[in-house]
């Protein structure tokens, strides 16, 4: 399918942009693009902040999102998410939207984390991040009112990876239990091999260029398949996965070579490429009506 035509407007307009001098300037003008990319859909008025203190005593902020059509008499299930932006990227300011969005689409209360970035945190600090807050969350299930034995982990981008490493983690570590993982155009590999990386590595929104940026800035040199789930040796034990490519995406064929993967160890899986769409279309909802497939794609 061709690339759709607001995206591609929206492409075209944005070429040749000069790029922010600083990691500070690039999180800044990054977030202020996207929120204008969101469009103006309403946020409920019943948003609620934790926290969750990690193992070293750092405050990690938890903001919780509820569906619009929600029994609050009944413990409802609920997914732990991590955002995107290449483990150096985000907010939950960025997020409110989509994250609301999510929860309406899947009936689901949505937990977002607030894991520390890199460099500043380089890996393991992000997924130790969100690993505890999963562990917090199941052992507060009653105070957040939702039910522990229906929780799912889900992520766009990097926080896709940090989904699927979290799965991982969960599964070597005894727990805690998950029911699903929801893996949106999700970074698995730092290898930049594929197709879709020579096929994309400009033009399309994210870079290969961007993206050697934010692998050396989170992993530096090292390699390690909890950093990179598509090495990971065996992935025999996991919980049922959705995962969704984006057409015009350099990660496209990593994250369906994941559901390849995940299908050969014996993991339930639905993998549906999003066509027309590019990288981080979770936030094109305001630019294009189609980008609101990943909403009711991701129902889980």
């Amino acid at each position: 399918m061709p690339l759709d035509p607001h995206i591609a407007d929206f492409l075209a307009a944005s070429s040749g942009a000069p790029q922010p001098a600083s990691l500070a300037e690039m999180r800044a003008a990054t977030e202020a693009d996207l929120l204008r990319l969101q469009g103006e859909a309403e946020l409920r008025d019943d948003m609620q902040d934790y926290v969750v203190i990690a193992d070293d005593g750092y405050a990690i902020a938890l903001r919780v999102y509820t569906p619009a059509a929600s029994n609050t008499e009944m413990a409802q299930p609920a997914m732990l998410f991590a955002h995107g932006g290449g483990w150096c990227l985000g907010s939950l300011t960025l997020y409110d939207r989509p994250c609301q969005a999510l929860a309406n689409a899947t009936g689901r209360k949505i937990l977002s984390v607030d894991y520390r970035l890199a460099p500043e945190y380089p890996f393991p600090r992000p997924l130790e991040d969100v690993y505890q807050a999963l562990c917090w969350v199941r052992d507060h299930a009653a105070l957040l009112g939702i039910d522990a034995s229906r929780l799912a982990v889900g992520g766009d981008s990097a926080g896709g990876n940090l989904a699927a490493a979290a799965t991982l983690l969960a599964r070597d570590r005894s727990g805690p239990h998950i029911e699903h993982q929801l893996l949106l155009y999700p970074a698995l590999s730092r290898g930049m091999s594929s197709e879709s990386y020579r096929e994309f590595a400009e033009g399309y929104y994210l870079t290969r260029d961007a993206m050697v940026f934010c692998w050396e800035n989170y992993l530096g040199e090292r390699r390690h398949p909890y950093a990179e789930p598509l090495h990971m040796v065996s992935l025999r034990g996991l919980p049922p996965a959705t995962i969704l490519s984006c057409e015009y995406d350099p990660l496209r064929d990593e994250a369906e070579q994941y559901a390849l993967r995940l299908e050969e160890a014996g993991v339930p899986v639905r993998c549906e490429r999003l066509a027309g769409m590019v990288h981080a279309c979770i936030h094109m909802s305001g630019l294009t009506p189609a980008a609101r497939r990943v909403f009711e794609r991701a129902c889980i």
